[in-house]
C-alpha cells in the first residue's frame, strides 16, 4: 500500500475511534488499538496539539544526572546512529524509563518542527501524557515498535513517524529508557526500525561491557583492599613459583618489601633458612595452621607462625599455583589473652558469705545491676571489689556486652590517659600506626571497671568527668570525637571524700562517681564467714591438685579466727593455697598453718592501722614501731598487720624518711 493511501485509511479510522466507533481488526494492528483502548481509558485527549508536561530546567539536570551512565553510553551510539540518515529528515532521541525526553539529536529543521509538539528534551512522551507514540507504546510493550502518521493516538504527532526500542541494563534486565529514530510521516521504512533495534542493542553491549569491567575492577580492588588490611601475612605465587600477590603484613614477617617480592622466584626470595616454608609452598598437598619457625631476612630472627596452605587452581582445575596464610603465634596469643580478658566471669553465686553486714552489701550490689547508675565500691585491698563488679556486670542488661578492669595505680603516669583513651596514629613516637583504641572504646556496650580511682592523676580525672558527662572521649593526639556507651564501676580504698577536702580528688567527679556506693567490708569485720570461706577454697583447690584434704582441727579454725587477715580475702585464699600445696595429711592441724599467722599478734593487743586513722595515733605508734624494732619494716609492717607497699604508704604520709 503507498504511504499516502495508507495514510488515508488510517486517518478515517482515527476519525471514527474518536467519534466512538470501533474499527475492523483488519483496518488497523492489534498492537495500536490496544494502545489507543488505554489512552481513552485514562482520559487522554486525542486532539491535543502539544504534549503539556514538560518538567523544568531543574528537573531535567535530575533526570540526566540520574542516568548519566545511560546517557554518557548512548550519546555516541546515537551520532553514529545519526550519521547514517543525516540530511534525511531524521532526528534521534533518548527517552528515560518513564518517558522523559533526555536528549534529542539531528536536522536541526525536523526538530525545530518537532518542538510545536513539544517534541523536545524534558517532555514526557509516555502514553498517559502523549497518547499512543512509539516511546509510550514501546514502555508499555516491552519491543521494538514503529508507530506511523495517524497510527499516533494524538493530533500533535500525526505528521510523524517513528521508530523505537527499549534500553535494557543488562545486570537486573530492567528497563532503563528508549531510543527512538523520528521523521516525517512521508520517510516511514522498514529497515529504519531495525536500524534503531541494532543501536539499542550496542548501547545494551556497552553497558554490559562497562559493568562486567567494573565489576572486575570492583572485584580486583576489594580483593587488594582485603589482603592489605589483613593482619594475618598472605603471600600468592603461580605455578612457576613467582610471587604475584602478598600483603604488608606478610613482608614484615618475612623481612622484605613488596617492590622486591613480586614477580620473583620465591625460592630463591626466601633463602637457605626458610626450608621449611619452600617445602609447603612446593608440595601438593595442602596444610591448616601448621606450626613453623620462619627466618625474618631482615632481623634475622626466627619467629614462630601458624601457616595455611590452599591450591589456587582454574575452571578445568590445572593448577594455577598456591596462597599461603603466615599468622604469628605471639599476636594469636595476644588476642586470646584480650578476649579473655574483656569477659566477666564472675556471678553473684560466686561470692561466697552469711555475714549480716556482708549480705547487705550483696543486696545492695544486686540492686545497682538493675539500674543504670555509675557505681563506686569502697573496700580494703583484697575484700574482692572486682568480683563484685562482674557479678554487678553479669546481673545487669550489658552483661552480653565487653568487660574491662583497669588499674589506675598499676600503671605509669604517663601510660593511663593512652590506656583509657587511646591514641591516634602520629600521637608520639613509637605510635602504632592507625592507632590504638583504648579502654573506653573496647567497652562500648558494657562495662569498665576503674580498680584503685582514688590514684588516678588529677589531669585526667577532669577528661574521666569530660567523658562521663558527653559520652564521648577523644584519643590522645586527635580532635575527632568518639561515641561511646559504657558504664563505669570504680572502686578504691581511700577515703575519697577525704581525698577531695585535701585537693587530691576532684569533688565533682566524686559526685558522678559516688552515685550508687557500696561498703565491702573487711573480713576481720566477718569473722562468721572465715572458716566458711577456708573450707571452700579447701575444697576448690583439694580437688584441683587431686588432695584427699576435707577437714580443718579446731585448733587450726582458732587460729585462722583470732588472725586480723590484713590481706582480706585474697590472703585467706593465698594461704589456703600454700597449706594444700604443703600439707601431707587430710586434716589440716595448727602445725600447719604458716608461722606469719601463728606468730602475729591479734588485732585487739594493736589497734590497726584503720583504728589509728580514726584516733589519729597512727603516726606515733609508726614511729615507736620504727624505734623498737631499729627501722626493720618488715617486722612493723607484721606488727600492724599491713603489708608493706601500705606500709611505705603511710611513711610517705606522715614524712618519715623511709618512705
Amino acid at each position: 500500500m503507498l504511504v499516502s493511501n495508507r495514510q488515508e485509511m488510517l486517518k478515517k479510522v482515527w476519525q471514527e475511534y474518536i467519534s466512538g466507533g470501533l474499527p475492523q481488526h483488519s483496518e488497523i494492528r492489534q498492537i495500536v488499538l490496544d494502545s489507543w483502548e488505554r489512552c481513552r481509558k485514562w482520559g487522554v485527549s486525542p486532539l491535543q496539539t502539544q504534549v503539556e508536561e514538560v518538567i523544568s530546567f531543574q528537573g531535567l539536570d535530575n533526570r540526566c544526572a540520574k542516568n548519566q551512565e545511560l546517557i554518557s553510553v548512548a550519546l555516541p551510539i546515537m551520532e553514529k546512529l545519526y550519521h547514517f540518515v543525516a540530511g534525511s529528515g531524521f532526528i534521534v532521541s533518548l527517552a528515560d524509563n518513564e518517558g522523559y525526553l533526555l536528549k534529542i539529536i539531528g536536522d536541526q529543521e525536523i526538530a525545530s518542527t518537532a518542538q510545536n509538539g513539544n517534541f523536545k528534551v524534558g517532555a514526557n512522551w509516555s502514553e498517559r501524557s502523549a497518547g499512543t507514540n512509539a516511546v509510550g507504546t514501546t514502555l508499555v510493550v516491552g519491543k521494538p515498535l514503529q508507530i506511523f502518521a495517524y497510527e499516533h493516538y494524538c493530533k500533535c504527532s500525526h505528521r510523524w513517524t517513528c521508530s523505537a526500542a527499549p534500553i535494557t541494563n543488562p545486570a537486573d534486565n530492567r528497563f532503563i529508557g528508549i531510543l527512538c529514530l523520528t521523521g516525517l510521516y512521508e520517510k516511514v521504512h522498514s529497515h529504519t526500525l531495525g536500524m534503531v533495534y541494532a543501536a539499542a542493542y550496542a548501547i545494551e553491549n556497552e553497558l554490559a561491557l562497562r559493568n562486567a569491567w567494573t565489576c572486575c575492577e570492583l572485584a580486583n580492588s576489594q580483593k587488594e583492599k582485603i589482603i592489605a588490611s589483613m593482619a594475618e601475612g598472605v603471600i600468592a605465587v603461580n605455578e612457576k613459583g613467582e610471587v604475584t600477590q602478598i600483603n604488608h603484613a606478610c613482608c614484615q614477617l618475612l623481612g622484605f618489601s613488596e617492590n622486591r617480592a613480586l614477580n620473583q622466584d620465591i625460592y630463591i626470595l626466601l633463602g637457605p633458612q626458610n626450608n621449611l616454608l619452600k617445602k609447603i609452598i612446593a608440595q601438593k598437598e595442602e596444610v591448616t595452621d601448621q606450626q613453623i619457625s620462619i627466618y625474618n631476612l631482615y632481623s634475622r630472627q626466627k619467629i614462630q607462625c601458624t601457616v595455611t596452605s590452599r591450591q589456587i587452581k582454574a575452571d578445568y582445575n590445572e593448577l594455577q599455583g598456591k596462597v599461603l596464610l603466615l599468622s604469628e603465634l605471639k599476636r594469636t596469643r595476644k588476642l586470646v589473652q584480650q578476649i579473655l580478658r574483656n569477659q566477666a566471669h564472675f556471678t553473684f553465686d560466686c561470692i561466697i558469705g552469711s555475714n549480716e553486714k556482708f549480705m547487705r552489701s550483696i543486696d545492695h550490689a544486686k540492686a545497682a545491676a538493675e539500674s543504670t547508675s555509675n557505681v563506686l565500691l569502697l573496700g580494703e585491698s583484697g575484700t574482692g571489689k572486682e568480683m563484685f563488679a562482674q557479678a554487678i556486670h553479669n546481673n545487669s542488661d550489658r552483661k552480653e556486652g565487653p568487660f574491662l578492669a583497669i588499674n589506675c595505680s598499676g600503671i605509669p603516669r604517663d601510660l593511663i590517659g593512652s590506656e583509657l583513651f587511646g591514641y591516634a596514629e602520629g600521637a608520639f613516637t613509637g605510635a602504632k600506626k592507625g592507632g590504638n583504641p583504648g579502654k573506653f572504646e573496647l567497652a562500648d556496650g558494657g562495662t569498665l571497671f576503674l580498680d584503685e580511682i582514688g590514684d588516678m592523676p588529677l589531669e585526667l580525672q577532669s577528661v574521666l568527668l569530660r567523658v562521663i558527662e558527653e559520652k564521648r572521649i577523644m584519643r590522645i593526639g586527635s580532635s575527632e570525637p568518639i561515641s561511646v556507651d559504657v558504664r563505669i564501676i570504680s572502686a578504691t580504698n581511700k577515703n575519697l571524700w577525704l581525698e577531695a577536702n585535701k585537693g587530691n580528688f576532684r569533688d565533682d567527679l566524686f559526685y558522678r562517681l559516688n552515685v550508687l556506693t557500696i561498703n565491702i567490708v573487711p573480713l576481720r569485720e566477718r569473722k562468721d564467714d572465715i572458716i566458711n570461706l577456708a573450707a571452700y577454697f579447701l575444697h576448690k583447690l583439694a580437688n584441683q591438685q587431686q588432695k584427699p584434704i576435707n577437714n580443718i582441727a579446731p585448733d587450726a579454725r582458732e587460729i585462722l579466727l583470732s588472725y586480723g587477715w590484713p590481706g582480706n580475702v585474697r590472703q585467706l585464699q593465698n594461704i589456703m593455697e600454700r597449706i594444700v600445696n604443703t600439707i601431707k595429711t587430710g586434716t589440716i592441724t595448727a602445725d600447719i598453718i604458716p608461722d606469719e599467722i601463728k606468730e602475729v599478734k591479734h588485732l585487739t593487743e594493736q589497734p590497726s592501722s584503720h583504728q589509728d586513722c580514726e584516733t589519729g595515733n597512727e603516726k606515733i605508734i609508726i614511729a615507736d614501731l620504727l624505734k623498737k624494732y631499729n627501722n626493720n619494716l618488715s617486722k612493723v609492717a607484721v606488727e600492724l598487720n599491713i603489708a608493706r607497699t601500705t606500709l611505705y604508704r603511710k611513711l610517705k604520709k606522715h614524712g618519715f624518711r623511709n618512705g
